[in-house]
């Protein structure tokens, strides 16, 4: 079995441990043991979250030198820092492990980055490129020839036609509807419920149907590495 550490005790990380748990449950032996989670929150030191152990602080991962990473980090109002918090475990890639639950449909023909996790019921269709350290929560459709940035988080829901290319650290909200051939840039966030059918600039915050631009995020992100 890997030995496998989650990084943040927040619902996807719970989301994380569940689909970790329905892995082993489908298999003729246990894949992973989960050993436990790490936090920041000095007051989620020691404790039990769904009875697995805060071990403590991310900047101790290094510690841990026989246990696997996956990260369960980020939501909208933090997700332009995921590539920073994962930085400050000071892990190399290869400690990072990619997670998919078994209902997910993942096409032969894609390509999926390390560390990256894809819940229940996500649909990834052929020649799609999913970067690393990638969240795609439950009920996602991904369509073919999409190019999804690195350190970026899709929420349940979401529906990306074909030819989307979303760039790095980027939020989809939950229920989102992305057209084809579109792009987003970096660093941006598409609000929940909303349809995308024009570019997205970088570091915007676009809401509504047909989407429309709320407000730029440059100064959030400028300061992601505080």
């Amino acid at each position: 079995m890997k030995k496998i550490i989650i990084l943040g005790t927040g619902g996807s990380s719970i989301d994380i441990l569940d689909t970790i748990n329905d892995i082993n449950a489908l298999s003729a032996t246990p894949n992973y043991e989960c050993i436990g989670f790490l936090d920041d929150d000095p007051s989620s030191w020691g404790r039990e979250v769904c009875g697995v152990k805060v071990l403590g602080p991310l900047n101790t991962a290094d510690k841990f030198m026989d246990a696997y990473f996956v990260n369960g980090i980020g939501n909208p109002s933090n997700f332009w820092k995921k590539e920073s918090i994962i930085f400050t475990t000071a892990l190399s890639p290869e400690r990072f492990e990619t997670i998919i639950h078994p209902t997910a449909s993942v096409s032969s023909m894609a390509k999926i980055g390390a560390g990256t996790v894809i819940l229940q019921n996500v649909t990834i269709s052929s020649r799609v490129k999913i970067g690393n350290h990638v969240v795609i929560l439950p009920n996602t459709v991904i369509s073919h020839d999409d190019i999804i940035g690195d350190y970026t988080c899709i929420a349940g829901g979401v529906c990306i036609s074909g030819n989307v290319e979303v760039g790095k650290a980027c939020y989809l909200g939950s229920n989102s509807t992305i057209k084809e051939n579109i792009r987003i840039g970096d660093y941006s966030l598409i609000g929940m419920g909303s349809v995308v059918i024009r570019d997205v600039p970088p570091n915007s915050v676009f809401v509504g149907n047909p989407a429309k631009f709320l407000r730029n995020l440059q100064k959030e992100v400028e300061q992601r590495h505080n």
